[in-house]
């Protein structure tokens, strides 16, 4: 630019030839053009133009403006420039930033922003004579500014209106919103706490959530906010809280730890869990109707059996008491045997019952499922007749099962006489045992079986099969497709008892006119292999005189005079007990005793808390325990403890004597 002042004809200007300009424009020109700051200068009323390099880019394409007026140079923008130059012309500087101009520079209107300084230039008189202006465009800079604040101002908005819908939310919800410290103490809640459990606001805040709960749930909201405040995972809560006016709602809540608080939304649900209750009571009254019903008919089913068997006992009772008034004694032995028999039938109908009530005590060990099944070959081969092929498909590494040896064989020979009956013009009956191996998958194909090892024996026939209707009710007591007095309906429902009592399941499969499987599915024996069960002879019923104390405790007046008598006949020295606190009344005194032969069911403590009783006094103490009905050890066989056993009502003389040696010996 300074080549450029010089080469300039200035002539032709109002400034005049260079060489004829008064020392205070040639200064004032000499420090503009030194100056690498954007700088423009005017001279004289007409304000010719004048600037440096640094200026050059602030006019883009802009004709030449040297010598120039500048209300030509920037005319498109003067309207807004001409005051400021008058004030500088008048002896006032301005000073402006980020100043808006409407602006033609590069052939096209555009929007520019500046900052700029105007000076009134003086001369050596102090007469105002031109102006200086020193600028820069900050276009960029302000759109830039503009842009981040109008950003931060919607942000800002979007802020707003999030908080007002959280307000909202947290004003209008019907759920409870609530925020407390790790601690537990709430910090907050929204009007739906006060609408749903009645406290206010200032009767909340401050206290832990756990004191509103209900005094049986306040230990588990307590576990709750510990674990939210050291586990950071959602965590959902349902319990009871008090309301206000001495109520309980249930509330589910579900929580979680955010920005060093615990978050929790929770939803009143006390009309559900009435309805569930209110479910389930009915769901209990049907239950309670159905077992009515099925008394009823289990009162109908045995009546007519159960009466025929009293009446094979009552007579042959009262002809022996005939027979023995006539002196006719060689004539007893038969009535006797056969009064015994008709006990035997009754006792096994009460077993039957048992079974299906799933409550019959079973002696539950290890047993070798193949050897059972083929030490009951023949007597099968017989139930089925000649014209039904048996066969036994047994493998020899077959897994001990835990089960009752003596009721898996009364099921495998139900499930054969029901096969038979099945199959009146003859077919095949297969017996098949297998390893099995429960995976989720099977468990999930069969209902009611655990995931675990089994040993599975399968009875299938090629009868008449089973329609869907039938298969649905063949596991219901006194349920039979029999013709009238051919069956009881109580075989499946026995087998059905008796395998879940033993912690198995029965399986039914059946296709009409293909013919019928029952599987059986038995726990796998923990055991290596399977106890065998020794034969015991015969044991006479009375024997020498013996030193062994023996304490026999039943409430039954009867059972417990014929037990003391057996057992004194026996040898032994005897006392005996109706009750639990008179037996360890007997147990706590000076006489020491080597054998408790006590019922299980007694009027207060019971049999097992007698034996209990009389292991802590006597250590080494034998103990038989005998039921006709005993719950815990029909459901758990771990109820009978080291060097107990189990004697099942009713049982004969010949069974207590030889549970009584095998305790005690034989003696001298």
């Amino acid at each position: 630019m300074s080549a450029k002042v010089r080469d300039h004809d200035w002539a032709s200007t109002p400034l005049g030839p260079l060489s004829q300009w008064p020392a205070v424009l040639r200064f004032a020109v000499d420090t503009m053009l030194s100056s690498r700051f954007p700088m423009c200068m005017t001279w004289g009323p007409e304000a010719i133009m004048l600037y440096n390099d640094a200026y050059l880019p602030l006019m883009g394409s802009k004709p030449e403006a040297l010598g120039r007026p500048l209300s030509e140079v920037w005319s498109e923008a003067w309207h807004a420039l001409e005051p400021m130059v008058d004030k500088a012309y008048a002896g006032e500087a301005t000073f402006i930033e980020d100043f808006e101009l409407q602006t033609t520079r590069d052939g096209k209107p555009e929007l520019a922003y500046f900052t700029f300084c105007y000076s009134p230039l003086r001369d050596e008189t102090g007469a105002v004579v031109g102006m200086i202006d020193t600028v820069v465009e900050t276009t960029s800079k302000f759109l830039a500014l503009r842009q981040t604040q109008e950003l931060a101002a919607s942000l800002e908005q979007q802020v707003a209106e999030r908080t007002a819908d959280r307000n909202r939310l947290w004003q209008l919800s019907e759920d409870v919103l609530l925020v407390a410290r790790f601690d537990g103490a709430i910090t907050a809640v929204n009007p739906a706490w006060t609408a749903t459990l009645g406290w206010s606001q200032g009767e909340t805040v401050g206290h832990p959530l756990a004191a509103f709960a209900h005094a049986d749930d306040m230990q588990q909201v307590q576990v709750a906010m510990a674990q939210l405040a050291t586990e950071p995972t959602r965590r959902q809560i349902t319990a009871r809280y008090r309301h206000r006016d001495g109520g309980e709602r249930w509330i589910s809540w579900t929580a979680v730890p955010s920005d060093g608080f615990i978050q929790a939304v929770g939803r009143d649900t006390t009309e559900q869990h009435l309805r569930e209750e209110a479910l389930r009571n009915a769901e209990e009254r049907l239950r309670q109707s159905q077992k009515m019903e099925a008394v009823g008919q289990l009162t109908g089913g045995i009546a007519h059996d159960f009466n025929n068997m009293l009446q094979g006992i009552v007579l042959p009772l009262q002809i022996i008491r005939q027979r023995m008034a006539q002196g006719r004694h060689d004539e007893v032995g038969r009535y006797i045997e056969s009064g015994l028999a008709a006990a035997k039938r009754a006792a096994g109908l009460t077993q039957r019952l048992l079974a299906f009530s799933r409550r019959q005590p079973l002696d539950s060990r290890p047993v070798d499922l193949q050897e059972s099944l083929t030490g009951l070959e023949s007597m099968l081969k017989t139930t089925c007749g000649e014209n039904i092929a048996l066969q036994l498909a047994l493998p020899q590494d077959l897994w001990p099962a835990l089960t009752d040896a003596s009721q898996f064989e009364s099921a495998v020979v139900n499930l054969a006489i029901n096969a038979r009956d099945a199959m009146p013009g003859g077919g095949s009956l297969r017996i098949t045992a297998d390893n099995v191996h429960a995976d989720a998958a099977m468990s999930a194909s069969i209902p009611g079986l655990e995931p675990g090892d089994y040993v599975c024996v399968t009875v299938r026939d090629t009868g008449t099969g089973m329609s869907g209707d039938v298969i649905a009710r063949a596991f219901d007591p006194f349920f039979t497709t029999k013709p009238l007095g051919q069956g009881t309906g109580l075989g499946l429902s026995m087998i059905y008892g008796f395998m879940r009592q033993s912690g198995g399941i029965a399986v039914l499969d059946s296709t009409e006119g293909q013919g019928t499987a029952v599987s059986l599915y038995f726990m796998r024996s923990q055991h290596a292999q399977a106890e065998a069960e020794p034969t015991r002879p015969l044991t006479p019923l009375s024997g020498a005189r013996r030193p062994d104390s023996i304490l026999v405790v039943e409430d039954d007046e009867t059972v417990r005079a014929l037990a003391v008598e057996l057992l004194r006949d026996m040898g032994f020295q005897v006392m005996e007990a109706a009750t639990g606190s008179a037996a360890m009344a007997l147990l706590s005194g000076a006489v020491h005793f080597d054998l408790l032969v006590s019922d299980v069911g007694l009027p207060g403590p019971n049999g097992r808390q007698v034996a209990d009783y009389a292991r802590e006094k006597f250590p080494r103490i034998k103990v038989i325990l005998m039921t006709g009905y005993a719950e815990q050890a029909a459901m758990t066989p771990q109820f009978l403890g080291a060097d107990m056993e189990l004697l099942v009502k009713p049982f004969d003389a010949q069974a207590l004597v030889a549970k009584v040696h095998a305790a005690m010996g034989q003696g001298s």
